[in-house]
């Protein structure tokens, strides 16, 4: 028998999941804590250990590919002209690529902006800014600021095509490791992020995974070739377009609630449903992936939980028709999460606290994703700007994740993302199916898609249930 190990080190759980390949089907699949702390491979030997005991004729491993996101994955800050346009590209390419966008700067930097990338745990700065032919002042001015701060971490510029020989000469007079590519956005609100993410891949591979002690692994696991939400986002878009003459699902939402973050991904073009709707704003990506870092149901409770009010928390948290969570028993349930971040919920009081927790995550992740309508009233009668995505007609909504997949109710976190009532103007989907990635294999299937997207495409259709 000929396996095929996908490995993806997560920041809570390193996963496994061995694909036989003439048989075309998974034999089985197992997870331990990711030990990045330590050694990788500790915790990578548990879950390999655990996976020939539960399967002892699983036959030989001949290849294995590996995806990341330990280590706090891939950290990024984006720069560009203005916030809306340029400065929101650069941050959809490092979306795109799988990264944690932690710092976006727009217009001129300034001492301030320097010194908060100085002192920000980051591992590419993207410097974009300007159409091509258009603004070459505020670029030039970034690349020199970036000079002369003398950051030790990688530049990859992104922005107006003219202004390229002079940055290139700024930044090699001081030693920096930097890369050009082509621009973001070349033209007004067209987006073109493929060669940006290619290049943040390359760094990711080359550097990244070395400076955070994971590049040990590969001796024993191969390449580590993607960060993790890049090969969920790989497996979404697979899933959604379908392979040669097999068909995909179309449309698609995948929302990943987290220990630390929300990461919701869509597949589709998302234009206005409505004739009368007019498109406004940043060209919307095919495959689009945002992360909220505030919304996570251990390392993030707290910030999760000020994000609504007592009274509305009860709308969320359903145990009981009696039982309600007062201050004092949500204070106790966040303090405990995250103090022990692997902590599993032992009672049913509990269970329904992350239950809400989680339905908190997919309800104000999908809010900040989805596009929205906007009603302006002019003389000649109401005018509808959509800026962001449709999903009105997203056919799948597809829940990835241990949170999701652990929970005694998932369809009801993944609930949370349809139309509702009171956020009328979202662009929500109205009547979706919900599937669960129950063996937790989306980014296995991103990983095996690079050698076999047939069998991946096969194996993601089979499983979701």
């Amino acid at each position: 028998m000929s396996v095929h190990l996908l490995v993806d080190f997560g920041s809570t759980y390193t996963k496994l999941t061995a694909v036989d390949m003439k048989k075309e089907r998974i034999v089985g699949t197992s997870r331990a804590m990711t030990t990045v702390k330590t050694d990788v491979l500790e915790g990578f030997n548990q879950a390999l250990e655990k996976l020939e005991k539960a399967h002892p004729r699983m036959g030989e491993i001949t290849t294995v590919s590996a995806c990341s996101s330990a280590a706090g994955g891939l950290k990024m800050a984006a720069i560009g002209l203005v916030e809306e346009l340029t400065a929101e590209a650069a941050k959809r390419a490092c979306l795109g690529a799988g990264a944690l966008v932690e710092h976006v700067f727009s217009h001129h930097l300034g001492k301030k902006e320097i010194k908060q990338l100085k002192q920000a745990d980051i591992d590419i700065i993207l410097l974009a800014g300007g159409t091509d032919g258009g603004n070459q002042e505020c670029i030039l001015h970034n690349a020199r600021k970036l000079a002369e701060a003398k950051l030790d971490v990688p530049i990859i510029v992104a922005g107006n095509k003219d202004a390229a020989d002079e940055i290139d000469a700024v930044l090699s007079e001081k030693n920096i490791e930097y890369y050009i590519v082509d621009n973001v956005m070349p033209k007004l609100k067209q987006l073109q992020v493929e060669a940006a993410k290619k290049v943040i891949r390359r760094i990711f591979i080359n550097k990244i995974i070395e400076g955070k002690g994971i590049k040990k692994a590969e001796e024993k696991t191969g390449e580590i070739i993607m960060p993790t939400p890049e090969a969920v986002l790989n497996a979404a878009e697979l899933l959604s377009k379908g392979h040669e003459d097999m068909e995909g699902f179309g449309d698609l939402i995948v929302i990943d609630v987290g220990g630390a973050t929300t990461d919701v991904h869509t597949i589709g073009q998302g234009v206005p449903k409505r004739a009368e709707v007019i498109l406004k704003g940043l060209q919307e990506p095919f495959a689009k992936r945002t992360v909220e870092g505030d919304l996570g149901v251990r390392h993030s409770a707290n910030a999760l939980v000020s994000l609504v009010s007592e009274y509305e928390f009860q709308k969320y948290y359903e145990n009981g028709e009696d039982e309600r969570a007062d201050e004092e028993m949500i204070e106790d349930a966040v303090k405990r999460r995250q103090e022990e971040v692997d902590y599993l919920p032992d009672s049913d009081e509990e269970k329904a606290f992350d239950q809400a927790l989680a339905r908190i995550c997919a309800d104000y992740s999908m809010s900040r994703h989805v596009g929205q309508v906007e009603v302006v009233y002019t003389p000649l009668g109401n005018m509808y700007y959509q800026t962001g995505k449709d999903l009105t007609e997203i056919e799948y909504v597809i829940g990835t994740g241990g949170v999701l997949i652990n929970a005694e109710d998932p369809k009801g976190i993944l609930e949370e993302v349809q139309h509702k009532s009171d956020k009328k103007l979202e662009l929500r989907p109205r009547d979706a199916e919900y599937l669960i990635d129950e063996l937790y294999i989306m980014a296995a299937m991103g990983l095996l898609a690079q050698k076999a997207p047939r069998l991946a495409l096969k194996l993601l259709k089979r499983h979701l249930k």
